[in-house]
This record gives structure tokens, sequence and C-alpha cells, in this order.
């Protein structure tokens, strides 16, 4: 196939190009570059279209020739999202919106969603699954869930084949420009800095290994569905916040660390993991990472980049 990936030069999208390298699909890359430096170095790829999704024109010339997309394009911080809802929707949804349409006009059959599982599910009944029913408590989980309507739509009314994946805290290596905990705790723990808990460390998370979650893409990209299907992609193991933070600094070997613990943050989840089942069933997905080895690959790679940049 022949296949575009929205926000490929992410941290997602560089670990999903890594592996799409090793099949015989053909890969073109849309982004702007606005989140920064992922890692990974893309002065390689050789088919990278620089536009950004809010214009409809560079979604109708990057998806020219192109029989699937992945679309991983997102502003995806809960903070950031109630801060600038506006940014968030314009991204998200505007950006989504315009991705669909041109798809439409320029026939590509199969398109992929990301999307969110805790953001969009908000504070329901665990583990949560494709049967439940979203309560989004945040711009982001917002924007997400109108993303998943207008997939809905436009597959029903213009027969585009449709997966959408709903992702766990997805952490691992080319995360440079992802804002997340296990990215902080790891600059943090460099740095010789205090952590920070909001809240008291009880919340959890359904935490996978970027790997994992780039096999199950591929996985639902080959899923021969018709019409819109919706997937978690999870491990369906809660982990508490506390606990990471004490695998990583395990992992680090680093001593005196300090944990300062802060009021709650408005907008995030308490408690979230999700049930693999369905996509386990369906796309024969199963995550074979489990936290401390994931956690020890990204611990790695983050030393290795983190000497890189000190040396420069």
């Amino acid at each position: 196939m022949r296949i575009l990936i929205t926000g490929g030069a992410g941290f997602i999208g560089s670990n999903l190009l890594i592996q799409l390298d090793q099949t015989e699909h053909t890969v073109r890359i849309l982004d702007n570059f606005s989140n920064g430096d992922s890692g990974f170095d893309h002065s390689k790829t050789s088919n990278v279209i620089i536009g950004d999704i809010r214009d409809y024109n560079f979604c109708e010339e990057a998806t020219r020739d192109i029989d699937a997309v992945i679309h991983l394009a997102a502003k995806g911080n809960v903070a950031d999202s109630i801060k600038n809802p506006d940014e968030n929707f314009q991204n998200n949804v505007k950006g989504t919106f315009n991705i669909l349409k041109a798809c439409e006009k320029n026939g590509v059959n199969k398109f992929i969603l990301a999307s969110t599982g805790g953001a969009l599910m908000g504070n329901c009944e665990l583990p949560v699954n494709e049967s439940s029913v979203p309560k989004p408590i945040s711009p982001y989980g917002a924007s997400k869930l109108a993303c998943e309507g207008y997939c809905q739509a436009f597959s029903h009314i213009h027969d585009i084949n449709i997966n959408i994946l709903r992702f766990a805290n997805v952490y691992g290596p080319y995360s440079l420009n992802k804002v997340g905990l296990v990215n902080t705790v790891m600059r943090n723990i460099s740095n010789k800095e205090s952590i920070a808990v909001y809240g008291d460390g009880s919340s959890t998370r359904d935490f996978i290994y970027v790997d994992d979650l780039c096999r199950g893409i591929i996985q639902a990209l080959h899923h021969n569905n018709k019409g819109c299907d919706v997937f978690h992609l999870g491990t369906g193991i809660e982990t508490s916040i506390i606990e990471l933070i004490n695998t990583i600094i395990r992992t680090s070997k680093k001593e005196g660390i300090l944990i300062k613990y802060l009021d709650k943050r408005l907008g995030e989840v308490l408690n979230n993991f999700s049930s693999p089942n369905k996509a386990k069933d369906k796309l024969n997905f199963l995550p074979s990472t489990n936290l401390e080895l994931g956690v020890q690959k990204t611990w790695e790679w983050h030393l290795r980049t983190f000497s890189t940049k000190e040396n420069i």
C-alpha cells in the first residue's frame, strides 16, 4: 500500500516509520514539525510533505495517490487543551475533518484514526471497552470524541473503511517532543530535580510500550473491515502513577530522588485502563512488553539521547 502518516515526524509516527520500513509499503509523511524534535533523524526520510492539517489544500495534496491514511497528527496534551481549547479544536477536529474530506475527494479507501482511551472515556466503570459510553472531562477528550463522530459519518456516507484506535498511555523512544509523565520523570532524574505528583499518586493508567502500539496500528492497517470499527489498544493492566515513578527510579539506579505532591489538576482522569479483548480477537493484537522492560528500554534511549545533547 501507499500510506500517508499525518504527524509522521512525531513520537508514535517515528517509531511506526521504523516498523513500516521493514515492509513493502511505501510511506509518505505529512507534518508541520511544530512540536519540535522527537529525537529521530528524519533527514533520510525520502517522502516528507511539510504542511499543516488545518490547511485543506495541504491535506488534499498529501492524500493524492494514497491507499491508506494513518492519522496521528493532533494536539494531545490535556492541560494544554484546557489552557487553549480553541487551538486544540482547530488542530484535532478541524484537522481531522480536512483529512477526511481530502480522503473522500482523492478516493482513499482506508483510514486509521489515533484516538484516546482515558481522556475520551472520562471517569467511568473499569476496564473501559468499546461498549463503554464516552464521557470526556477535558477539551482534548471532547475533541477526540468529535473526531470519532466525523469518522463514523464519513465512513457511512462515503464508504471509507475506518478503524478508530483508542490508545492507552504510550511511552518509549523518540519521545523528546512528547509532554508526558515518563519523559518528565526521566528528565527530572537526569537533571537531579524533584518529581511532581499531582494528587496522592494513586491515580491509575494503562501504559503501553510504543513498539507494541505500532504493531497494533499495522495490524489494524491490514484488518479487512467494512465501515467503521473501534478498538482499544492497551495492555489491560492498571498501574498507579506512583508505581510507575518508582519503577523508573529503580531502573535509573539513582538515589535521593525527591517526590513532591501537588494538588490534582483539572480535567485529568482519576483511574483508567482498557480491555484489549476486542483487539486481541479481531486484530490478533497482544502487547508483549511488560512495564519493567519497556521502562528499561526507554531509560537506555533517554540516557543515549541526553548524553548526546549534553555534549553538543
